[in-house]
């Protein structure tokens, strides 16, 4: 299998949830927590835009659904994206676009780090927690992935408040899940990464196999 099939429903429910409704995480008794969201049957919201990559007007819109906590999703970025940047994105033959799904509280934490710095750093924070996926899931406990993430943002020149704002925005948080859930269905998505192209599904693939389908859309 090379793919992370999807966990959590996508037609409503707790999507990113303990039982019960919020998970909190605290670092120490006087420190901030972390809290996630369960989004309820039929909630209502805003649905955030796309952030893409490459020229508006390129032929080739690229899509793919992606989670920080899927290791398949890491190696596309660490050895599929860095050459699909190169040749096609930069080049403007492909408009890019990541968009983020969350199978667990830790993905979505990932992703409020990734949105916190807005558009501009936004493809440079998740590319920093794709390639260091490993390093700042460790031991894989609340506290350890909290301390992590919080440092990646910092890397990434995002403050400490900064960080806590955006890591404790409920309302943001709860956008985020509901823009997946609307996403996702729509689309009819069923694991990571998910490739759609110019509106045609594709499972994850190699670069080489990724660059015959884009050719072949080109007319090259």
């Amino acid at each position: 299998m090379n793919r992370r099939s999807l966990l959590l429903g996508l037609a409503g429910g707790a999507v990113v949830a303990a039982a019960g409704g919020y998970v909190a995480l605290g670092r120490g008794p006087a420190e901030t927590l972390i809290a996630t969201p369960a989004v309820a049957a039929g909630a209502t919201g805003t649905i955030l835009p796309d952030i893409p990559l490459g020229k508006a007007d390129a032929p080739i819109t690229l899509i793919e659904y992606a989670s920080y906590t899927c290791p398949h999703c890491a190696h596309f970025h660490d050895e599929v994206l860095s050459k699909l940047k190169r040749d096609y994105i930069e080049t403007g033959k492909v408009r890019f676009i990541l968009r983020e799904v969350y199978f667990d509280k830790f993905g979505l934490w990932a992703g409020q780090i990734a949105q916190c710095g807005g558009d501009l750093k936004y493809y440079g924070i998740s590319g920093m927690l794709f390639s260091e996926q490993k390093a700042w899931i460790g031991d894989g406990t609340e506290a350890t992935i909290a301390e992590n993430l919080r440092k990646i943002g910092i890397k990434a020149g995002l403050t400490k408040e900064q960080i806590e704002t955006c890591l404790n925005d409920q309302a943001r948080a709860e956008a985020m899940v509901m823009t997946y859930q609307k996403n996702a269905s729509a689309d009819a998505i069923e694991g990571t990464p998910t490739l759609v192209i110019n509106g045609e599904k594709h499972d994850n693939m190699s670069y080489e196999d990724l660059k015959k389908i884009l050719d072949a859309k080109l007319g090259g």
